[in-house]
C-alpha cells in the first residue's frame, strides 16, 4: 500500500513539474523590461512567478477583471498602468486575489506563489520589496500581454 501512495506522490509531483507553454515576448522587450525604467506619470506592475513547481499548469492571469493571459514557469507579466488602485487575479484550482495601490513614477511587485492543490496547482499573490521584486524578475523571461 505504501509503494502505491509512494507512485501516486511521484506522478502527480512529475505533473506539476513540466513545463506550460505560454507566449513569449522578444529577447529585446525582455531586456527593456528589465531596466525597470518608470514613466513619472504611470505606474508599473511587474508579476512574476519565479519557480518550477507547477510548471505544467499555465496559470490565467487578469489585471482589473481583463484577461491578460498565462504565466508558465520563470515567466513574468510588466504592465505599464495609470497610477490608483488595481486588482490582479490568478485563476488557478482557487482564484487567488490581491489589490494594489500604484504610485505614479513607481515600480510595484507582485510574486504569483505556485502551491500543491488537489487536483492540480493553487496560487497565492504577494505583493514584495522592490529588492525582491526585480530579484524575482531577473530570474524569468518577458510574457506576451493580452492587454
Amino acid at each position: 500500500m505504501n509503494k502505491i501512495v509512494a507512485l501516486v506522490v511521484v506522478l502527480i509531483v512529475a505533473t506539476l513539474s513540466g513545463c506550460a507553454s505560454v507566449p513569449m515576448e522578444s529577447i529585446e522587450k525582455d531586456a527593456q523590461a528589465k531596466k525597470f525604467v518608470i514613466d513619472s506619470s504611470k505606474a508599473n506592475i511587474y508579476l512574476y512567478r519565479n519557480e518550477t513547481f507547477g510548471g505544467a499548469i499555465a496559470m490565467p492571469v487578469a489585471l482589473d477583471g481583463k484577461v491578460a493571459g498565462k504565466t508558465g514557469p520563470k515567466t513574468f507579466f510588466h504592465w505599464q498602468v495609470k497610477p490608483g488602485t488595481h486588482e490582479i487575479s490568478s485563476l488557478t484550482e482557487n482564484t487567488a486575489k490581491i489589490t494594489i495601490d500604484t504610485q505614479a513614477g513607481q515600480n510595484h511587485y507582485v510574486w504569483q506563489e505556485v502551491k500543491m492543490g488537489m487536483w492540480t496547482a493553487r496560487s497565492v499573490l504577494h505583493e514584495v520589496s522592490p529588492e525582491k521584486g526585480m530579484e524575482g524578475v531577473n530570474e524569468c523571461k518577458l510574457l506576451k500581454s493580452d492587454i
